[in-house]
Parts: C-alpha cells; sequence; structure tokens
C-alpha cells in the first residue's frame, strides 16, 4: 500500500504506507529532507539503521530522519508515515509538536516507543482518517492531511516524553534547553567541536549544561558532539568512496592526522580497517 499527497505549488509530500520503496532510504546519498515516523503492529523484526542491526519490537514506532540510511526485514508489516520539510518544517513548526531535538534528531536513537492497545487504537483510527482525506481532492485536502500528521507527532512525542527515563525530571525548561542544544548540535557538529561554543549559544556556562545533562542521566554534551561527528564519519566511510582526508576537512578538522586519531580513540578501529569491514 502507499497513498501519496503532493502539492504542486509548494513541492510538499505526504505519504502512507508499507511500499518497501518508501521503507528503504539511502540517507546522505540522497538529497532529501523526508523525515519518517514508522509503526510496527505485528511482530518483531529487524531492522537496519546506518548499517547498525536493531530489533524492531512488536507494537511499537520508530521515528527516523531524513538522513538516516535504513531498511527493513519485512517492511510490508509496517506502516510509515513520510512527510518532507515542504509539507511540513518540523522545525519552523516547533511550536506545534515540540519534537525537534527529542523525537526527531534527539539524545535517543534510534527510538523504539512503545505502544499501548489504546494507543494502536487511536493510531489506526487516524490511519483510516487519512486514507480517507487522500482521497478527497479538495482546497483543503492540504490542511486536512497535515493536521492528521500534526496528531501523530504529538502524540508519539508525548508518549517518547512518558518513556524517558527520569521523565519526572523532564521539566519543559529542563527539555527545552536539551533539545535547543541537539538541534544547534545537528546544525553545527561539523564546524563546532567544543561545548564552548553550545554553551555559550544557549547562555549557558558549560558547566551549567554538563550539570543539567548528568541530572537527566543524559551523555555528557561533549560525548554528544563526539558521537554526532562519529557517525557522520561512519556514514561517509560507508556510502561514499571520499577519502579519509576529504571527510577530514568536511567534518572541520583541521588536518587528516587528526581526524584519523579521533576515529580509532572512539571505535577502536582505523580508518581503513572500518571501511574494509563494511
Amino acid at each position: 500500500m502507499k497513498l501519496e499527497y503532493k502539492n504542486e505549488k509548494t513541492n510538499g509530500t505526504f505519504v502512507v504506507g508499507n511500499d518497501k520503496s518508501i521503507l528503504t532510504h539511502a540517507g546522505i546519498l540522497r538529497d532529501s529532507t523526508i523525515n519518517s515516523i514508522v509503526f510496527n503492529f505485528q511482530v518483531d523484526q529487524l531492522a537496519f539503521i546506518d548499517e547498525v542491526q536493531y530489533t524492531f519490537p512488536r507494537n511499537t514506532v520508530l521515528p527516523l530522519m531524513a538522513n538516516q540510511n535504513f531498511r527493513f526485514e519485512h517492511p510490508e508489516q509496517l506502516i510509515a508515515w513520510q512527510f518532507n520539510r515542504e509539507f511540513y518544517c518540523i522545525v519552523d513548526h516547533d511550536a506545534e509538536v515540540g519534537c525537534v531535538g527529542f523525537l526527531f534528531y534527539g539524545i535517543c536513537n534510534p527510538m523504539f516507543i512503545d505502544l499501548s492497545q489504546q494507543d494502536i487504537d487511536d493510531v489506526q483510527l487516524t490511519v483510516q482518517f487519512c486514507e480517507t482525506d487522500m482521497l478527497v481532492k479538495d482546497r483543503m485536502q492540504n490542511e486536512m492531511l497535515r493536521t492528521l500528521l500534526k496528531r501523530i507527532i504529538i502524540s508519539v512525542t508525548r508518549l517518547a516524553r512518558k518513556q524517558t527515563s527520569d521523565n519526572v525530571l523532564l521539566t519543559d525548561e529542563k527539555l527545552d534547553l536539551i533539545r535547543k542544544f541537539n538541534l544547534l548540535l545537528e546544525c553545527n557538529f561539523k564546524t563546532e567541536h567544543e561545548v564552548r561554543f553550545y554553551a555559550g549559544e544557549l547562555n549557558k556556562s558549560p558547566k551549567t549544561l554538563a550539570n543539567v545533562f548528568s541530572l537527566l542521566k543524559f551523555p555528557s554534551p561533549s560525548s554528544l558532539i563526539q558521537k554526532r561527528i562519529m557517525l557522520e564519519a561512519k556514514r561517509y566511510l560507508n556510502y561514499t568512496d571520499k577519502s579519509a582526508k576529504e571527510i577530514a576537512y568536511h567534518l572541520g578538522f583541521t588536518s587528516p592526522a587528526h581526524f584519523s586519531r579521533f576515529f580509532k580513540l572512539h571505535s577502536r578501529n582505523t580508518i581503513s580497517a572500518f571501511r574494509n569491514k563494511h
């Protein structure tokens, strides 16, 4: 099944279905802004995200970002909601859904979110509404589908927040700080490798920022910066033929030797050994 809406004026695209073509994504190799929300209502299956194998449990939902490479063992058993920036920009509309830097581009990645039977019933009802509105070709169709998408995003974000460890400590203020840091990191990790830059942008001291992350039992800001750089490095090594030198300068390192040391420290592999394994 593949139901697709396209807005010819804006190039906005919204898709709901389980066709293999939408559940196989080429990540950085594809010039795309398509984010995905994938539901598994059937049985446990394998998910491959940036060449790492995970178990995608039954009755869970998985948010996926445009820059991720992914595929699934049994895509026909899943339901995916996909949308591009032109249809609904989660950054521009963050005040409406509050998902950027948490559900998408957050610390916990990938995030498999449990669904209760009530949650499943609600989602399936929304899917039915969506299937109906996909067929109604009028001037209100775009807004109706956007409303259904927003409902799904808000519902999944709420569930994710409830299931976060120590969620009682995760006040709106602290969550907003975490989310802003994550968005800053996503936008600047190629050029800014130091915590002080992110702390300054957030009007916090590096120590204060680190204390908030520690209180919530999240990884430290410095380790998150390193992890994001490593993720991008591995993507380029896995999916492109760029040389180590090209990747080093692309990721803001002053020299290929510095990048090589960084990569070996955080992966326990040399760049050539990692590439040969993959």
